[in-house]
């Protein structure tokens, strides 16, 4: 009688832990690009390696719109500077923690 009800309690148990749901994602549910400002000088970069060639060169208070939080370092990125639209990825460290 013992086995029959500890295999339920496992199964249960078992079915708890994996229908939690781990919301790992922003609060922010929107898909558009969100427009920030940066906080320290910055540059945009076309890659996210050591050998990614500079795109530009943004100053503190630089409107930048972010349309991807890509991993813990990086975002991507979209600049107007000079009439021309620019598309990279930044360091989350240029912004302002949210």
């Amino acid at each position: 009688m013992n086995r029959p009800l500890l295999l339920l309690l496992s199964l249960l148990g078992f079915t708890a832990c994996t229908a939690a749901k781990e919301n790992t994602s922003s609060t922010n549910t929107s898909k558009n690009p969100v427009a920030h400002s940066t906080i320290v000088d910055c540059v945009l970069y076309d890659g996210m390696t050591k050998e990614s060639t500079q795109l530009t060169s943004l100053t503190s208070g630089a409107e930048v719109q972010v349309t991807d939080t890509v991993d813990v370092y990086f975002v991507k990125a979209r600049v107007t500077k000079d009439g021309k639209t620019l598309n990279g990825y930044m360091y989350r460290t240029c912004f302002p923690q949210r």
